[in-house]
């Protein structure tokens, strides 16, 4: 089976453009035939933690399938990250998962990473089925949590998914945020015996900077695709995973 990551370009997360890019690269995985793509963290509106107003850019998950429904009866499986208005009134940092059109499940970031986030955190870790395999997903910071992803393999993820926004203001962005992944990512592979799937953002806009920690990690630790600094990229790499 084939996987992607999709890195996209920093200045388009949370933009009409961003969307129109998710969908386009859709198509060309459709085509390819990728049966699981993988978008960044909050790529559907951006993050929160950022925003003026951050009820503003919070949906529910019927609207990221609103949004996607142009590829509605396409077989593949997607990973999208947005930001969440739960019916308790909170703002969850969370990743939808929709397959042939219809929605998985949605996966609730664990850990928010910056202090004082606006974001609560999500309760439940879980296993998805789609396109014939078991995997899970870990929102960027709760990728650094081995609890987090043993608890995963252990209930049978073959693949773990990571939704990334490693943008930080330009004074604080370091290539070693990068490396850090790339180990983090090893780890998570070695330790688990699962593929290990990165998306990230890239690029210079508004004060942030992010170089793109995007990244597929095979179950031995090696890192067999990674991308281009600063821009997008797609990733797309054939495993050997039987499905069912």
């Amino acid at each position: 089976m084939k996987i992607a990551a999709l890195q996209t370009p920093l200045a388009s997360v949370g933009s009409g453009d961003g969307l129109a890019l998710i969908r386009r690269r859709m198509e060309q995985c459709e085509a390819e035939g990728v049966a699981i793509l993988c978008c960044p963290e909050a790529v559907a509106g951006g993050l929160a933690d950022y925003a003026p107003d951050p009820l503003q850019i919070a949906v529910t998950p019927s609207a990221v399938l609103a949004w996607l429904s142009p590829m509605a009866n396409t077989r593949l499986t997607t990973v999208v990250g947005f930001t969440e208005l739960g019916t308790d009134g909170s703002i969850y940092n969370s990743a939808a998962v929709v397959s042939r059109g219809a929605l998985a499940g949605v996966y609730r970031k664990r850990h928010p990473a910056i202090r004082r986030s606006v974001y609560s955190a999500g309760g439940d870790s879980l296993v998805f089925h789609a396109s014939g395999v078991h995997f899970g997903v870990l929102i960027c910071y709760d990728s650094t949590f081995p609890d987090l992803a043993a608890d995963l393999a252990s209930r049978g993820a073959q693949l773990l998914f990571v939704p990334a926004n490693n943008a930080l203001p330009e004074a604080k962005a370091s290539t070693e945020l990068v490396a850090a992944a790339r180990a983090c990512d090893v780890a998570l592979a070695t330790e688990n015996g699962c593929w290990v799937v990165r998306a990230d953002v890239a690029g210079v806009a508004g004060g942030l900077r992010s170089d793109g920690s995007s990244a597929i990690t095979s179950p031995a630790g090696k890192t067999v695709s990674t991308a281009r600094a600063l821009v997008e990229d797609l990733l797309v790499v054939e495993i050997g995973l039987t499905t069912a």
